[in-house]
């Protein structure tokens, strides 16, 4: 056991480590190439850290555990809401002064639904994953229309701001986008095969051990990024990156997977996965659009809700895989 868990560990570090390089890198070099702040933002930044979720579980499902995969896409949602999203906004109240943001999020509210309606067969096969990436695929390409009409959004701004503050030429923006990405690769690997030994090794679910260990690990550089955004004031950023890696999570990396090799879905992952994973969807995209006057902002109580449900949903989990059930 003790070498898997020195796995994953490692794993975990490269795998930090080498998104953020991979991110920082894709950026500069997007930038640099002409590609607008806003759409840097939305794809680039938001999209390109759901990276390691993304790579864990296309490997995971082509070495034969899509539970890995599945728990690995829903669990960082619930990450990324609750430890992200909510202790951002306990240290400091998030203001969401983007338009861009407060479209997109009843889209993730309306495509949390439709997953469930995809899993109520007990399984997502190669038929829902394609109609997944396919709906990926159409948005990107109306977040590429909407750059270039709304250019001027906050979003933009904030993008712009986090770019000048890391300043890197076209050459060594290439560099790290490759290097980044090569150690994506391998530390994924690594960190797969450490985790479906330890799912072996305490008997359970690798379903489990994705929605725990593997996905609060793979929703560390959006953590890391939140914090840089939230030093500089940068809070349309810090919303954002979540949004956006929540949706390419619910669509692209649970959408590949479920292409490369079919999920099997217990009622279990509707009840208490997905529930808690559209509830959470719900609240963030209730306290940051704004309602009857009531400007988009997640105050601290709000946070310390989200952050409850995630720490609470985190120790029953948790307890699941000391007893070996699940």
């Amino acid at each position: 056991m003790l070498l898997p868990l020195v796995a994953v560990a490692a794993g975990l570090v490269l795998l930090v480590w080498s998104a953020e390089r991979f991110v920082d890198g894709a950026a500069a070099t997007s930038r640099r190439l002409g590609v607008s702040p806003l759409l840097v933002g939305m794809l680039v930044i938001g999209f390109g850290t759901s990276a390691p979720e993304l790579m864990v579980s296309a490997l995971a499902a082509g070495q034969g555990n899509p539970g890995l995969a599945l728990g690995n896409g829903y669990g960082s949602n619930i990450a990324n809401i609750g430890m992200i999203l909510g202790l951002m906004a306990v240290i400091t109240p998030l203001a969401v002064h983007s338009s861009v943001i407060r479209r997109e999020l009843p889209l993730l509210v309306g495509v949390t639904l439709l997953s469930a309606l995809l899993m109520w067969g007990g399984m997502i096969g190669r038929l829902e994953g394609s109609l997944l990436l396919t709906l990926l695929a159409a948005m990107i390409g109306f977040s590429i229309w909407q750059a270039r009409r709304d250019g001027s959004d906050a979003l933009a701004t904030d993008t712009e701001e986090s770019l000048a503050a890391h300043p890197m030429s076209l050459r060594a923006g290439l560099i790290w986008t490759f290097v980044g990405l090569a150690l994506l690769v391998l530390s994924s690997r690594v960190l797969v095969w450490g985790a479906v030994e330890i799912a072996l090794g305490f008997g359970v679910s690798d379903l489990i051990i994705g929605l725990t260990i593997v996905a609060v690990g793979t929703s560390l550089p959006e953590l890391a990024s939140s914090i840089s955004a939230l030093r500089r004031g940068e809070h349309d950023l810090v919303v954002g990156n979540v949004v956006g890696s929540n949706l390419f999570n619910t669509l692209g990396v649970v959408g590949l997977a479920a292409v490369i090799r079919p999920i099997e879905v217990g009622g279990e992952v509707l009840l208490r996965d997905w529930s808690l994973m559209t509830v959470m969807t719900v609240l963030m995209t209730v306290f940051a659009i704004g309602w009857k006057g009531r400007p988009g902002r997640i105050n601290r109580l709000e946070g310390a809700m989200l952050l409850a449900m995630f720490v609470g949903y985190t120790a029953f989990m948790v307890r699941l895989v000391v007893q070996g059930g699940g």
